[in-house]
C-alpha cells in the first residue's frame, strides 16, 4: 500500500470516528471537520464505506444495550450475537450509502486543472445531493440521525437556517463547511489564495449565522396553556411483570390526580404506558394523552391515545405508523411470521398523517424514532398543528440516544416554529420552545410529573411551504455553473 494510500486511510478513519462522536454528543462543532476529512479522501470511493461505517457504528453504539435479551425469551447464548448483528448491519448499511455518494463524487469530481469556480460548483452539486438524500433517508424505516442534527445542541443559531431550508439544507451547509476547511488545507502553502478563501468563508459563515439567528428570532405567539408531564421511570425489562401490571391503574390515577392539583390542563405519558385497550379505573379529571396500545381490526397497533375529562376510556387515538424493524415489525415469508424482538408482540402500522384533532388544542404527533421524519411532521403542522408531541420509550438505552432524540425534537421545533414536548419513559422528558431551545429537562432515569407552560402558535416557515425547493435550486446551480458555465467560449 502507499504511502498516499494509508494517509487517506487514516483520514477516513478518524473522519467516521469524529462523525459518530459529533451526533447527540453535543460536540456538533467538529462535524464540518470529520466532512473535511471525507472530502479529502474522496479520490477512493471505497474510503467512502469505511467513513461511513465508523460513523454509525460510533453513533449508534447504544443499540448494543440491547443486550441481554433473555427478557423477550432470546436464549443468552444469542443474545449477544443478535445484537451485534443488530449493530454490524445499521453500520454497513451507513457506510454502503456514504461509499454510494463517494463513488458518485469519484464519477462526476471536476476535470483536471478545473477552475475553482467548477470545483465549488461541483462541491454544491454533492453537497445538495446528500441533503436530498438525508430526507429520503429519513422516511425509511432505519433510525437515521443525519449530518443536519449535528448542529444541536451547539450552534443553534446556525440550525437557524432550517426554519428556511430543514435538516437536509443544514446537512448541505455543513457538507460545504466541511469542503471549506479542507480546500484551506489544500491551498495553505499559497497564502494570497488561502488568505482570500479564509476571509470569504468567515464571512459566508458569520451571514448564515445572522441569517439563522434572524429567523429563530421571529415569533409566532398565540396563547399559552398549563400541560403536565409525567415520566414514568419504568424500566423496559420490569414494565410486564405482574407485579408492575397491578400497579399500574393506580400509578396512572395518582399521576391524573397530581396534575390536576397542578392545574394541568391535560396530562402527557410516554409510548405504550397503558396496555392492551385499558381502561382508566375512575373517570379522568383532567384529559390524558399517553402511548398505549389497542387492537384495530385484529391488528395490535402502538398508538396516542386520548382519554377526555371525565372519560375512563379513550376516544380518539392515531397509531404508530413507522415501526422499528426486527424490534416491531418483521415481514412475512411464505407464510412463516415471527413476532420480533419486542415483548408485546408483532405491531401493525396506522395511517402515516401525524395530525391529531381533539377536544384540545390541535397536536403534531410523532411516536418514538417518527421524530426522525421531519416532512411527516412539516405535513402535520401545516395542515393546522398549533404545537408538536413525541412520545418515546428509550430504555434500556443510555444518555446517548436520548441527547440524540433531543436534537432532533430540537430541529422539529425549528423547523416548523411550534413548541414542542417530549415525553419517554426514562427520559428525555423536556419542553422546547419554537426557537429550539430547551426550557426544561427532567433528570433522566426519575419518576416526575411537572407543569409546564405550552405556548400555541399557528403561522407557516419557509421550509413549511418550499420543504425540498431551496435544494433543488441549490442543485441546479450546481448542474449549470459546473457544465454550462457562463464564461465558457
Amino acid at each position: 500500500m502507499s504511502n498516499e494510500r494509508i494517509v487517506l486511510l487514516v483520514f477516513s478513519s478518524v473522519g467516521g470516528t469524529l462523525a459518530g462522536f459529533s451526533i447527540g454528543e453535543g460536540f456538533g462543532l467538529i462535524m464540518p471537520f470529520a466532512l473535511a476529512l471525507l472530502w479529502g479522501s474522496i479520490s477512493i470511493p471505497s474510503l467512502g464505506f469505511l467513513w461511513g461505517l465508523l460513523a454509525v457504528l460510533v453513533s449508534h453504539r447504544w443499540l448494543l444495550d440491547l443486550h441481554p435479551l433473555e427478557w423477550m425469551g432470546v436464549p443468552s447464548a444469542l443474545s449477544f450475537p443478535i445484537t451485534l448483528f443488530i449493530w454490524m448491519l445499521c453500520g454497513v448499511v451507513g457506510g454502503m450509502l456514504i461509499g454510494g455518494w463517494t463513488f458518485l463524487a469519484h464519477k462526476i469530481r471536476p476535470i483536471k486543472n478545473a477552475s475553482f469556480k467548477n470545483k465549488i460548483f461541483n462541491a454544491l452539486i454533492l453537497a445538495s445531493l446528500w441533503g436530498l438524500a438525508e430526507n429520503l433517508l429519513a422516511e425509511w424505516p432505519l433510525f437515521w440521525v443525519g449530518i443536519g442534527t449535528s448542529v444541536l445542541p451547539g450552534d443553534r443559531w446556525l440550525a437557524g437556517l432550517a426554519r428556511l431550508i430543514g435538516s437536509g439544507g443544514l446537512a448541505c451547509v455543513q457538507l460545504l463547511i466541511g469542503w471549506w476547511i479542507w480546500q484551506l488545507v489544500i491551498t495553505y502553502r499559497r497564502k494570497i489564495v488561502w488568505k482570500r478563501l479564509f476571509c470569504w468563508g468567515i464571512s459566508l459563515l458569520l451571514i448564515a449565522h445572522i441569517i439563522g439567528w434572524n429567523l429563530l428570532s421571529k415569533d409566532m405567539n398565540s396563547e399559552s396553556i398549563s400541560v403536565a408531564m409525567w415520566q414514568t421511570n419504568i424500566p423496559i425489562r420490569e414494565k410486564f411483570s405482574n407485579k408492575q401490571i397491578d400497579r399500574l391503574p393506580q400509578s396512572v390515577q395518582r399521576a391524573l390526580s397530581q396534575a390536576n392539583e397542578l392545574g394541568a390542563s391535560f396530562l402527557l405519558a410516554p409510548e405504550g404506558t397503558l396496555t392492551k385497550d385499558q381502561e382508566l379505573i375512575a373517570p379522568a379529571p383532567i384529559s390524558f394523552l399517553t402511548g398505549g396500545f389497542r387492537w384495530v381490526k385484529n391488528q395490535q397497533r402502538s398508538s396516542l391515545l386520548i382519554f377526555n375529562k371525565g372519560k375512563k376510556k379513550y376516544e380518539e387515538a392515531i397509531d404508530k405508523y413507522r415501526l422499528v424493524p426486527l424490534g416491531e415489525w418483521v415481514p412475512d415469508f411464505h407464510g412463516f411470521s415471527w413476532r420480533g424482538l419486542s415483548a408485546v408482540g408483532g405491531l401493525h402500522s396506522g395511517d402515516p398523517s401525524r395530525k391529531l384533532i381533539w377536544n384540545g388544542p390541535s397536536v403534531a404527533a410523532a411516536i418514538c424514532y417518527e421524530i426522525s421524519d421531519g416532512r411527516a411532521v412539516s405535513k402535520a403542522v401545516n395542515a393546522g398543528s398549533e404545537w408538536i408531541l413525541a412520545l418515546a420509550n428509550l430504555d434500556p438505552y443510555p444518555k446517548l440516544l436520548q441527547r440524540q432524540f433531543l436534537a432532533l425534537s430540537q430541529l422539529r421545533s425549528i423547523e416548523n416554529s411550534r413548541d414542542l414536548i417530549t415525553v419517554a419513559n426514562t427520559g428525555p422528558t423536556s419542553l422546547i420552545n419554537s426557537s429550539g431551545k430547551i426550557q426544561v429537562l427532567f433528570p433522566s432515569y426519575q419518576e416526575k410529573i411537572g407543569l409546564v407552560e405550552l405556548h400555541l402558535r399557528q403561522g407557516k416557515t419557509g421550509y413549511m411551504i418550499l420543504g425540498q425547493f431551496p435544494l433543488l435550486v441549490f442543485l441546479l446551480i450546481g448542474f449549470v455553473g459546473q457544465y454550462f458555465p457562463i464564461d465558457r467560449k
